[in-house]
């Protein structure tokens, strides 16, 4: 922000004293030197463009480096991260989930999140799904669920739920997918 502020000073200082030279000039002297009046503004106008580029490239480094971070922290987090839009499809999910669901990524996106549930929980994902597309945006609702994976094999999943609305009005759910089966085997030991 600071830089951006002396790239306006700048670029205010160089318009002032090329404006007070054009002032300073005579008539006589502006007729006589138009060209060269136009070039000192083309001047002016060409370092004013190279200090906005400038700016842009540094910007544009910023944003790429937020964004390897941002890709990094969804990809290799420890949790499934999954988004099931409206109508309860896989939209968007990180290589935790795929590996945690056993299936490619690529062949998740478009298939129904129902299918990773138990079909003792099947129920009660429908109508959890159902009660957060109900709630307002930014609703949250957390709850415990036996899932599937590709392969069979159960484990016990907890799921952080958030519900949002995107650009196009299209309600999604945000997933938080958790296997909490060695947590709750550790429980079971204890008692």
């Amino acid at each position: 922000m600071k830089k951006k502020m002396e790239a306006v000073e700048i670029r205010k200082s160089l318009r002032k004293e090329a404006e007070s030279m054009v002032a300073s000039l005579s008539v006589d002297e502006k007729s006589a030197r138009p060209s060269e009046v136009l070039m000192h503004e083309l001047i002016i106008h060409k370092i004013e463009l190279e200090l906005q580029n400038q700016e842009l490239r540094k910007a544009r480094t910023l944003l790429e480096d937020a964004l390897d971070r941002y890709v990094d922290l969804y990809e290799f987090a420890p949790v499934a991260y999954i988004t099931v839009n409206r109508d309860g499809l896989i939209s968007e999910i990180n290589l935790t989930g795929a590996a945690l669901l056993g299936v490619d990524r690529a062949k998740l996106i478009n298939s129904r999140f129902s299918k990773f549930v138990s079909p003792q929980d099947s129920d009660r994902w429908y109508r959890l799904f159902l009660n957060m597309k109900e709630k307002p945006e930014g609703e949250k609702q957390r709850f415990g669920l036996t899932m599937m994976r590709a392969d069979g094999t159960l484990f016990s999943g907890y799921l952080d739920c958030l519900h949002r609305e995107s650009l196009d009005a299209s309600s999604k759910l945000r997933v938080a997918l958790t296997d909490i089966t060695q947590q709750d085997a550790s429980f079971e030991q204890i008692e």
